[in-house]
């Protein structure tokens, strides 16, 4: 119907009497305001301009699945917290509508368009193996734990968050997709920054007040989202943008820190260099701000193989950034932090080798399908480390981490393998190498830091699965495009 409407009214706009067209655009204009107006009156300004907002939103999603990616990126970027203010038993997140809307529109267009096909690149079997066995030890673990909506909420955000991995492989097909999906990743990665940046500069009582506006929305409000070192208000502020969390941003920013290097520094980059540029030293400085050592080291790590592989450059960028840390007075606190968390001084490092040992008990005890999501059996554990893999091993013991590692494993090698056939590509090449690097860098990361499993995180999630389709893609192309050249 929608698109019969659609049809006819390019007709009108085109026909070929004057008068019609003129008609046809004034009758346009009168629907539309008044059905803005309508809205706009009974909701109010803000809250009739959100709900017009999300209803063309809502359309272009259920028009395409590629704009749903889109919207994700968005939502994962710059509001991942964000919740309608409806009560249903818990509270459905801008994430959860997006996540739904985009598997609701693949599924359906699957099953309704004979022309669609699917496609299992690897590693879609350790994938798909590693969301069964998350499932079983959820089921398992009900056994000891109760299951409350907010919960089962949570763990259905973290599947569809795995799953996603094959809604990418299956819609971004293509060169050009992938490099819409990159950019958008680079400029919403870019925009967060930014405003962490701002945010962090600004008065203290100014931040509070401009974070907690987004308590519409269900953000935390008033003074504790201010975060700190060690939580400790007499040490440094920590950049958090709207993540909430200093870590989860720093995150974040390996991701599209690494996609923006790897174009800054290609021979045929995406954007202008000079904005790619500027949009790397204001992710870089975040990064830093957020006072993350994990996510520091992931970033460092992802930008030395950018270099050891193919930008030489990217080397001597790291030791300046390094030499900039050391010499200058005023991040001399930011290193004095790293050298405590590496000789294990404060509290933080302490904090987190105690959960460490802690998290070995809680293994070896459920060492096969781990404990579950919702809690652990026994009252003398509990459920949640500073570590993505020993997280894996908890909630589903030796064989969901062990499923896990053979999804990074066999991503690994495929990008090995496909690496020195692309050398002479120039705009695939920078593509093949941000996109599996940021898997890499957060792989890193994730030592020391659990977000990227986590149900409190399930955006932080939905960006490692949505990068490491991304990546595949991106490794497919590249021996696609090696076998035309060959044939």
């Amino acid at each position: 119907m929608i698109d019969l409407v659609w049809e006819r009214m390019q007709r009108g706009l085109v026909h070929r009497n004057p008068l019609v067209r003129a008609l046809l655009v004034i009758v346009v204009c009168l629907v539309a305001g008044g059905l803005t107006g309508a809205v706009i009156g009974s909701l109010g300004g803000i809250l009739g301009s959100a709900a017009l907002i999300a209803l063309a939103v809502g359309y272009f999603m259920l028009r395409s699945v590629f704009a749903g990616l889109l919207v994700l990126v968005g939502i994962i970027c710059l509001v991942p917290f964000a919740a309608i203010p409806v009560d249903i038993g818990f509270s459905p997140t801008f994430l959860d509508l997006v996540l739904f809307g985009i598997f609701f529109v693949w599924v359906s267009k699957l099953v309704t368009e004979k022309d669609q096909d699917f496609v299992t690149y690897s590693p879609t079997l350790p994938m798909l193996v590693f969301a069964f066995l998350a499932v079983v030890s959820f089921i398992a673990g009900l056994g000891h734990a109760p299951l409350t909506p907010n919960v089962l909420r949570r763990f259905a955000e973290i599947i569809l968050s795995i799953l996603l991995f094959l809604v990418t492989i299956n819609v971004v097909r293509d060169k050009e997709r992938l490099q819409i999906i990159v950019g958008a990743l680079i400029l919403a990665g870019a925009l967060a920054a930014l405003i962490g940046i701002v945010l962090y500069v600004l008065p203290d009582d100014l931040t509070v007040r401009l974070l907690s506006t987004l308590r519409v929305v269900r953000y935390p409000a008033g003074s504790g989202v201010l975060r700190h070192v060690e939580d400790n208000p007499d040490l440094p502020l920590r950049a958090t943008s709207t993540s909430v969390d200093p870590n989860v941003l720093g995150g974040l920013l390996i991701f599209t820190g690494t996609l923006t290097a790897a174009q800054a520094l290609a021979r045929r980059p995406m954007l202008p260099r000079g904005w790619l540029i500027l949009l790397l030293l204001v992710i870089v400085t975040c990064m830093i701000l957020t006072f993350s050592r994990g996510s520091f080291v992931g970033l460092g790590v992802a930008f030395m193989l950018l270099g050891l592989l193919r930008y030489r450059r990217m080397l001597w960028i790291g030791l300046l950034i390094l030499g900039c840390l050391f010499l200058l007075p005023s991040a001399q606190v930011y290193v004095q932090h790293f050298a405590e968390g590496i000789q294990g001084e404060d509290l933080a490092t302490q904090m987190r080798f105690g959960e460490y040992k802690d998290a070995l008990t809680l293994i070896l005890r459920y060492p096969w399908l781990g404990v579950g999501f919702a809690g652990t059996p026994d009252i003398d554990t509990y459920l949640g480390v500073s570590s993505v893999y020993l997280l894996i091993a908890e909630e589903m013991g030796f064989l969901g981490l062990g499923a896990f590692l053979s999804v990074l494993v066999t991503f690994v090698v495929r990008f090995l393998k496909t690496f020195p056939l692309c050398c002479r590509d120039w705009e695939l090449d920078p593509l093949l190498l941000g996109t599996c690097l940021a898997v890499s860098g957060a792989m890193v990361a994730g030592l020391v830091d659990h977000y990227l499993f986590n149900l409190d995180f399930p955006h932080a999630s939905a960006l490692l699965w949505l990068m490491l389709g991304l990546g595949t893609v991106s490794i497919e192309l590249v021996r696609e495009r090696r076998a035309q050249v060959e044939s």
